[in-house]
């Protein structure tokens, strides 16, 4: 297979800027699209050339397959790299770019189709001996229904089979919440995934979620690169990742790995993806489903592995083999990655928009800032609220936390609100500190993290903390006034109504 020349990225954000980066260290030439509200972003400035797609919204701009293969086609591009989101996991998408002619940089769109519809990758995991948490297929009706959640026991959790990324999922701990989660199940799943199809697994409440990076080539070759711990969640979304995961030992390690390959060749997997698994306290660990694109936390399998996830990508696109074998690949020292968004934690993690005014970034040895923010950028509604992704390294666990912290203490973002200083108080938490924390943590301590100070520390504690909060708000408050005084009233109306429905 020829060499690559030119990549379209079809993102937007800090992940096409990540792409264009390596394609710029590997010679090749890049091609940015962007929407109408993107046109002065760093990942356009970046790129060889860039090319405009639409206005703001998403439909209308990076989720329009015809407009991005459109502008590969204009610019001679001969591959498309999908980043995350967006049109990364649609299989029809995927075939559409390879029927063009053009070179798609992930796995075909079998493997896309088949671990995207979950209850299909629970079939395939189980023949490929890959455990699978205790579940059931599709549930059409209202008595098979309550015979299977009596097989599997309470809690229970009924997912969309279309869903992912945490969404598209019920928690049901009793039989008489279960007819009516089942049916606002099918409703939410039909609506927001265009597939009402569900099926149920048991919950495991106190459970860790641990992934496998895995990459492979097309000459049969497939490596894992060890797991990442991303337990530290809120609403099933991740806020916290680190590498390697304290409940992980050499044993398991393999097992999950080898896990991890069999399901990649269950499906003729190519390129890099993620196998996600849910580890019990007996240290059993359970098939949750695979991304099949790269992941938003892949920069701390980097920094401990010293393996370029993206540039593995385009070597794997063009045809040749993977740089490394499993024997090559070792885990040194420790990595931590903070998502930063533009949210109030203390306001029920609701988005923040507006102009970013400032940015002092973290430095220093073993710092990685993967961002595309700048001074004079727009926050807008139309996209997801994470600014940036901070990663730290270090020799070990203790010395990352350190690093960690001191990192969050240095960042700097003005003009919108950001999860900062809620991201301290979870890496200062006694429980992140000794590692031991599952995927519902956050939420069972929420209101020590954002909320009032606890009752035990000192009065004079307590008062200071009430000021502190309490200039803030009238900072925001004023921050507010001032960009609403900069606003047109339509575009403010359009915020308010792409905020409604959102519930804390």
């Amino acid at each position: 297979m020829s060499a690559i020349k030119k990549v379209l990225v079809a993102n937007r954000g800090e992940i096409a800027l990540r792409v264009i980066r390596a394609l710029r260290e590997m010679g090749i030439d890049s091609v940015a699209v962007y929407s109408d509200a993107d046109r002065g972003t760093l990942h356009v400035r970046a790129a060889t050339e860039a090319v405009g797609i639409g206005p703001p919204a998403p439909a209308e701009s990076y989720l329009r397959a015809d407009r991005i293969l459109e502008a590969a086609k204009a610019t001679g591009a001969d591959a498309i790299h999908p980043g995350y989101g967006f049109l990364s996991e649609n299989a029809n998408f995927a075939e559409q770019v390879e029927k063009a002619g053009i070179r798609w940089i992930g796995p075909g769109a079998r493997a896309i189709r088949e671990m995207g519809e979950k209850v299909a990758a629970r079939t395939a995991m189980e023949a490929a001996n890959v455990p699978v948490v205790p579940g059931c297929d599709e549930v059409k009706d209202v008595e098979r229904l309550k015979k299977e959640a009596e097989r599997i026991g309470f809690p229970l959790m009924i997912k969309a089979s279309g869903g992912g990324g945490g969404k598209g999922i019920r928690i049901v701990h009793r039989a008489d919440e279960l007819v009516s989660n089942w049916e606002r199940a099918r409703s939410e799943a039909k609506t927001g995934f265009g597939n009402e199809a569900v099926y149920m697994e048991k919950y495991l409440a106190q459970a860790r979620h641990i992934e496998i990076q895995v990459i492979a080539d097309t000459h049969g070759n497939v490596v894992h690169l060890g797991e990442r711990e991303c337990s530290m969640q809120r609403r099933h979304q991740k806020v916290i990742e680190e590498t390697p995961s304290m409940v992980v030992d050499e044993t398991l390690r393999q097992q999950m790995g080898e896990a991890a390959v069999r399901a990649a060749q269950a499906v003729d997997y190519v390129n890099a993806g993620t196998v996600e698994f849910l580890v019990d306290d007996d240290g059993k660990f359970y098939f949750l489903e695979m991304n099949t694109r790269l992941q938003v936390e892949h920069p701390i399998t980097e920094m401990v592995t010293g393996v370029d996830l993206v540039r593995e990508q385009l070597r794997v696109a063009a045809g040749e083999p993977l740089s490394f074998t499993q024997q090559d690949v070792s885990m040194r020292g420790h990595a931590i990655e903070v998502r930063i968004c533009s949210e109030e934690p203390e306001k029920g993690f609701v988005p923040s928009t507006g102009t970013v005014r400032s940015l002092d970034q973290a430095g220093g040895s073993q710092v990685r800032f993967d961002s595309a923010v700048y001074a004079g950028m727009e926050v807008s509604v139309y996209y997801d609220p994470m600014l940036a992704k901070l990663i730290v390294s270090g020799s070990d666990r203790p010395t990352a936390i350190r690093r960690m912290r001191r990192a969050l203490q240095e960042l700097r973002i003005t003009g919108v609100a950001t999860n900062i200083s809620f991201l301290l108080a979870l890496v200062d938490s006694q429980a992140f500190l000794d590692g031991d924390y599952h995927t519902m943590w956050i939420e069972q301590n929420l209101d020590s993290l954002v909320g009032p100070p606890p009752e035990e520390i000192s009065q004079i504690q307590a008062v200071l903390a009430a000021v502190i909060h309490r200039e803030l708000e009238r900072h925001r408050t004023a921050q507010s006034t001032s960009n609403r005084a900069r606003t047109s009233r339509w575009l403010e109306s359009g915020r308010s109504r792409a905020l409604q429905g959102w519930t804390p």
